[in-house]
């Protein structure tokens, strides 16, 4: 079968499997590029693999087999021929989203490990592009927004919840319903609107006298909740690091 064109369209919803292997796919490009693209082998322990996943799955080689051949049809991953003869497979996702680095790896994460804080986001993103802070996550997430391929689950702010788009109308309200969230994802808060001409003005009554400086209790209270996201992010880094390490010694 020959791969589908290329797509840089929202892709709509994709089964769990199919999101599973992306995933995997985009992760061990970035992570681990001179064991990629990947073998049909290596692809099924990336989609078994213990850490950075949720739902933990155990797919075996038919259900591997039978994923790639519905990603392949839709143009989101191609086949490569290595020097051993065996089948070796390579994801389409810069030309078939129609996204950079950054947007990638963000999205990369939601497919692995579906909804979740953009503060864990972040930090679990950061392990595949560098994505220094909250300040440079937000216009990536605003990107990806706008293209289609993220939704805020939550109010966008301190401690938002995100997700990709690819799931299915009965996937997303599970996923609300774990949140406690009623009714549809909210959507990002839309530029404003210029003001409505109104009468003419009137002059201004004297104003009044200043009132005494008041310390600015807002923008502290931003900061110290970014420097609580930013320490969330890092303790979930140093929990999957420890999981890593927890396998490679059992193993």
């Amino acid at each position: 079968m020959s791969d589908a064109e290329s797509n840089p369209t929202p892709p709509g919803p994709l089964e769990a499997y199919q999101r599973r292997v992306l995933g995997v796919l985009v992760e061990k490009a970035k992570t681990t590029p001179d064991a990629y693209p990947l073998s049909l082998n290596a692809l099924r322990s990336g989609c078994n693999q213990k850490s950075n996943r949720f739902p933990k799955m155990e797919l075996d080689e038919d259900q591997i087999e039978r994923t790639v051949d519905s990603l392949r049809a839709i143009g989101a991953l191609t086949v490569v021929q290595g020097d051993s003869r065996v089948e070796r497979f390579r994801h389409r996702l810069y030309d078939w989203l129609g996204v950079e680095k950054a947007e990638l790896a963000v999205v990369a994460e939601l497919l692995l490990r579906g909804a979740q804080t953009v503060g864990d986001l972040r930090g679990r993103a950061a392990r595949m592009e560098p994505i220094a802070g909250m300040s440079e996550l937000r216009p990536i997430l605003d990107s990806l927004v706008a293209k289609g391929l993220v939704r805020y689950l939550t109010p966008p702010g301190r401690g938002a919840v995100v997700a990709h788009t690819c799931y299915s109308e009965k996937e997303l309200a599970r996923v609300l319903r774990d949140l406690g969230v009623a009714g549809e994802p909210v959507a990002a808060p839309p530029a404003a609107a210029p003001p409505a001409p109104g009468p003419a003005p009137v002059a201004p009554p004297p104003p009044p006298a200043p009132a005494p400086p008041t310390p600015p209790a807002d923008d502290l209270s931003d900061e110290l909740a970014e420097l609580r996201e930013e320490l969330t992010a890092q303790i979930s880094e140093l929990r999957d690091e420890v999981e890593r390490l927890k396998q490679r010694v059992e193993g």
